[in-house]
């Protein structure tokens, strides 16, 4: 089969042809359907060689939808023909956090050597993907391909951190959104969809606003120097009562930090590196900071739920996969609004 895979430190993602996957006891094989492509891919192949975590080469592709092709030995729950989304962030399935369906925050993964697919395990950026267990594929109930691989992690993970806030969102509050592109504006959607909170949206690039607006946010401001004053007086002064990082960069940690009122959540989604003091003085009275990582699978059940409903949707466009290469080099240089997802060659 041909899969996208990262083979040498420092060098663009290439195309290449592998050994169709075969499933082992317990095991599913997809054919994918398709498959989205994110920023942290960009940001694992940056990643010197000394401090590079997976063994290469590394098919990439962490967000994937397709279809059952086989079944290993022992498998139910699943039939072949059926249409699904994969649960990324997979678990050991026993320890305490996998038991509440939190295997984002699965107790025994490292230990273990449990990677997800594309962030370890071979990922969904080819024509075959081999899923670990039946408990990690979702019905895709007739949601289309192209829009639903994205919602498992580009609206899995906003709708997460969402969720977090819901309690302070309430009418006449505000949520400030910091950073528009693949998760920002599925979060834009999700505030609208979920709270009565104005929503604020910052970024660099004015194209990026634009969908912002589009997608339903209340006010955006272009996130420079005067991003902080801009909010404040959105806001008469007091601050926004949840602020949500999607870049996680030094200068936009610095403005959500700024931005929150009393309080107030911060969350930094965004794997920029930077991190937010905390400590008396440093922030508002009572701010609340958090780092949170993609979300549980009973999570994406629900996000898939408001994707049929219609209150959210990713703005995609789509490459083939001998085309995949070229997917990367336009999210690098900023030239995809949303979400960029590979589909089987023609």
């Amino acid at each position: 089969m041909k899969a996208l895979q990262y083979r040498t430190i420092g060098a663009a993602p290439e195309v290449v042809t592998v050994p169709d996957p075969e499933p082992g006891p317990g095991q599913v094989l997809l054919k994918v359907t398709a498959a989205g492509v994110c920023h942290s891919d960009i940001a694992v192949m940056s990643w010197p060689a000394e401090n590079f975590p997976y063994e290469l080469p590394l098919t990439l592709g962490h967000e994937g939808v397709g279809t059952v092709a086989a079944l290993g030995a022992g498998v139910s729950g699943v039939r072949e023909g059926d249409a699904v989304a994969v649960y990324g962030p997979w678990g050991c399935g026993t320890c305490a956090k996998c038991a509440e369906g939190k295997e984002n925050y699965c107790l025994r993964a490292d230990a273990l050597g449990i990677r997800p697919p594309g962030l370890g395990s071979p990922g969904a950026i080819a024509e075959y993907l081999l899923v670990d267990d039946p408990r990690h594929l979702v019905p895709l109930d007739g949601l289309d391909p192209v829009a639903a691989a994205p919602l498992t992690d580009a609206g899995l993970t906003p709708y997460h951190a969402v969720k977090r806030s819901l309690p302070k969102l309430v009418p006449g509050s505000t949520a400030v959104v910091i950073g528009t592109g693949g998760l920002g504006h599925v979060a834009i959607q999700l505030l609208r969809a979920l709270t009565p909170a104005r929503v604020i949206a910052l970024d660099v690039s004015e194209d990026k606003l634009r969908l912002a607006k589009e997608v339903g946010a209340h006010e955006t401001v272009l996130s420079d120097a005067g991003a902080t004053a801009a909010v404040r007086t959105l806001t008469g002064g007091l601050g926004a009562e949840a602020v949500f990082d999607f870049v996680g960069a030094e200068p936009t940690v610095r403005t959500a930090g700024a931005v929150a009122a009393v309080e107030a959540d911060v969350t930094i989604v965004g794997i920029g590196g930077a991190a937010l003091p905390v400590g008396f003085g440093s922030l508002p009275f009572d701010v609340s900071v958090a780092a949170p990582y993609w979300g549980s699978r009973s999570e994406l059940i629900e996000v898939l739920n408001l994707a049929r409903s219609g209150a959210v949707s990713v703005h995609t466009e789509t490459y083939f996969l001998d085309e995949s290469p070229l997917a990367y080099e336009h999210l690098h240089a900023g030239k995809v609004d949303g979400r960029a997802v590979i589909l089987p060659n023609r």
